[in-house]
Formats: structure tokens, C-alpha cells, sequence
């Protein structure tokens, strides 16, 4: 089986994503880790610390990074339907269904929201310090109200549905031990 990056079908015989779709998922993993330390490191900095600015930048930059990545698995999933759980009962098959886009929206609105809160107070947005993301609504406190709220939310929504991502992949592993992780790992040689 091919492990090119632009594999055009799921594996049906294997139940495997595609490679394309396993690497925008563990690279948008990994961005999300990145993101949420940098906001942690962002919120313990003081308003007036030397590196608070090169933090800021870089969440806002990650999080931007996260959102074209989200638009680019949404088309990929579109084009290429995840390979179908076959040992899943219907309820296992629906509750991931919902968790996962219930993940790809908060993916969506996270990035959004925080862009919303720099355009409601008037701050470019420099994507990793290479040029600057253009400032498309007014700077209002009521757009800034409007992306904080989200923000909140959608962060501690970010939380709870990552730990029920990773729970729900642990009792896959641990309990069940059907394979499901092996979905979204490269496939391995066998010798």
C-alpha cells in the first residue's frame, strides 16, 4: 500500500485514513499543543514583559496556522470520507461523529474569535512576523466582546473535547483493543 501523502482513496481494505489525512491530523495535534502553551506562557507573562510581544505573535500565528489547516481537512475529509469503523456499535460510531465535528468547529471558531479580538481593538495581526493579516471589521468594543466571549468558551469546549478525544482513544487501546488508533498511524511494515 502506497504511504504517498496524496493517497486518493481511504484504505478500505485496512480501515486506515488516508496518509494525508494522518499527517494533517498529527500536525494539527501538535499545533494545537503548541498553541495552548503558548496562550499559558501568553496569560503568566506581564503586560509589560520584553518577550510578551514574540508570544502573542506566535499564538496568534499558530492558531491562524490551525485554521487553514481545519479549512484544508474539511475539504480533504470532503473529497475522502474516513474509512468506515466496522467493530463500532452504532452509538460509538455516532458519539465520534459528533466529537470530531464538534473539534473541527471549535478549530474554526477558536482562530476566528482571537482573530476578532485583535480586530476589535484595532492590532495587525503579524503572521510569524513574514507580513500582516489585513483587518477586515471595524475595531469596536463589541466585536472585541463578541471574540472573547468565544474565545472563553471555545477554550474550555477545546479542553473537554480533546480530553474525550484522547479518553475515547485510550479506551480504544487499553479496553477494547479493536484497532482503532492503528486508523490513524501509518501502516506498518510487516516482517
Amino acid at each position: 500500500m502506497s504511504t504517498d501523502l496524496m493517497t486518493a482513496a481511504p484504505r478500505a481494505a485496512t480501515g486506515r485514513y488516508t496518509a494525508a489525512a494522518q499527517w494533517l491530523h498529527w500536525v494539527s495535534a501538535a499545533l494545537m499543543l503548541a498553541v495552548l502553551v503558548l496562550a499559558w506562557v501568553m496569560e503568566s507573562l506581564p503586560n509589560g514583559d520584553a518577550s510578551r510581544a514574540t508570544v502573542v505573535m506566535l499564538h496568534k500565528s499558530v492558531g491562524l496556522t490551525i485554521l487553514g489547516l481545519t479549512a484544508v481537512r474539511l475539504v480533504w475529509r470532503a473529497i475522502h470520507p474516513p474509512p468506515p469503523a466496522a467493530r463500532w456499535a452504532a452509538w460509538e460510531a455516532a458519539a465520534a461523529m459528533a466529537s470530531h465535528w464538534l473539534l473541527y468547529l471549535v478549530l474554526l471558531a477558536m482562530p476566528i474569535s482571537g482573530y476578532l479580538m485583535s480586530a476589535g481593538r484595532g492590532r495587525a495581526i503579524p503572521y510569524f512576523g513574514l507580513f500582516e493579516v489585513p483587518l477586515l471589521t471595524p475595531a469596536t468594543d463589541a466585536i472585541w466582546r463578541i471574540g472573547s466571549t468565544v474565545h472563553s468558551v471555545g477554550q474550555w469546549a477545546l479542553y473537554a473535547l480533546v480530553a474525550l478525544h484522547i479518553a475515547a482513544a485510550v479506551w480504544h487501546v487499553a479496553i477494547r483493543r479493536d484497532g482503532t488508533l492503528d486508523r490513524m498511524l501509518p501502516e506498518q511494515a510487516r516482517g
